[in-house]
């Protein structure tokens, strides 16, 4: 039997809100039309629309964006929620929360029994800086009852070293909450996501926050999410897109993947990028996959490095 994975990506679009509750209110109601998916993916700091509930938000700078932060509890709790409610495993895409004396950019993932796993941002874009963001030091795979997975937040999408990891680290799908602040952006991030696909021979999950914001601090974001695979004749679409969102439309993408087509392609297809990739000089001798299995980060905008498994 085929292991197949069904997918949701709700393109949230933000908009001002006048409250916590209408913000979830706006937000469940894209959970309820990803109903029969294995996993629901929402995007990168969507929870920024929050900022709207705050007093003469049009006239505060971004630097206050962080205060979203007090929202944190609520966010998490509405998320949790859901996903025990409908049995499903929810990426609640990221938010700005206070940690360990500053702020980090947090994703959340949570299943029918809770907590599943969370992500602090590795490489913030520096666009972020003013928003007074740290950064993260791991980047870790980790296993759903149907795939192992693994998160690149947006920009770290960018950095060919984050996918690479996570599928050193037997990850099968990576899912990417973003929010790019022009089309430009927008490009670049879908641009490197399918480039991890055909590299690492993976499947990539590309979930972006939309949204035109009148006269503010909050930036505008271009979207036009999509589900892709690696480009190679496994798959019916040559150009790797299993399934693509209206731009700037707030809806629900729906798409299914083949974990058994995946594999068979990481041995058998035309281009055995997966196999390959670390056939490639180090300085001494030749890499090995067997020899460097636990890849990890060490830290910031550090490069990250590949440790032998026997460490």
């Amino acid at each position: 039997m085929a292991r197949e994975v069904k997918i949701a990506a709700c393109q949230f679009v933000i908009k001002p809100v006048a409250s916590f509750d209408k913000f979830a209110t706006q937000a469940v109601k894209l959970l309820d039309k990803a109903k029969g998916a294995d996993i629901v993916l929402l995007p990168e700091l969507f929870t920024v629309a929050l900022f709207t509930t705050f007093d003469d938000w049009r006239n505060r700078p971004v630097a206050e964006l962080v205060k979203i932060d007090r929202y944190t509890k609520a966010y998490r709790n509405l998320f949790e929620t859901e996903a025990r409610k409908r049995k499903q495993f929810i990426v609640a895409g990221s938010h700005l929360e206070k940690k360990n004396g500053g702020y980090l950019n947090v994703a959340y993932v949570y299943g029918p029994n809770g907590l599943v796993h969370m992500h602090d941002k590795t490489h913030i874009f520096p666009a972020e800086a003013n928003w007074s963001t740290g950064e993260g030091d791991r980047m870790e795979a980790f296993d759903l009852p149907f795939a192992r997975v693994g998160l690149n937040v947006c920009y770290e999408s960018e950095i060919p070293e984050c996918a690479a990891t996570l599928t050193e680290q037997g990850a099968e799908i990576i899912l990417c909450p973003s929010f790019t602040f022009t089309e430009y952006g927008f490009w670049r991030v879908r641009h490197c996501a399918q480039a991890r696909c055909i590299e690492n021979q993976v499947y990539f999950v590309h979930c972006a926050t939309g949204g035109k914001m009148p006269k503010g601090p909050l930036p505008n974001g271009w979207t036009k999410s999509s589900i892709l695979s690696p480009c190679d004749t496994a798959w019916a679409a040559p150009d790797g897109v299993v399934a693509e969102a209206e731009a700037n439309v707030e809806m629900v993408l729906h798409g299914t993947v083949d974990l058994d087509v995946l594999h068979e392609n990481r041995e058998n297809g035309v281009a055995p990028t997966y196999r390959d990739r670390l056939r490639a000089s180090c300085g001494t001798g030749m890499c090995r996959r067997e020899q460097w299995r636990k890849p990890l980060f060490t830290g910031g905008r550090q490069e990250p490095r590949f440790l032998p498994a026997a460490l």
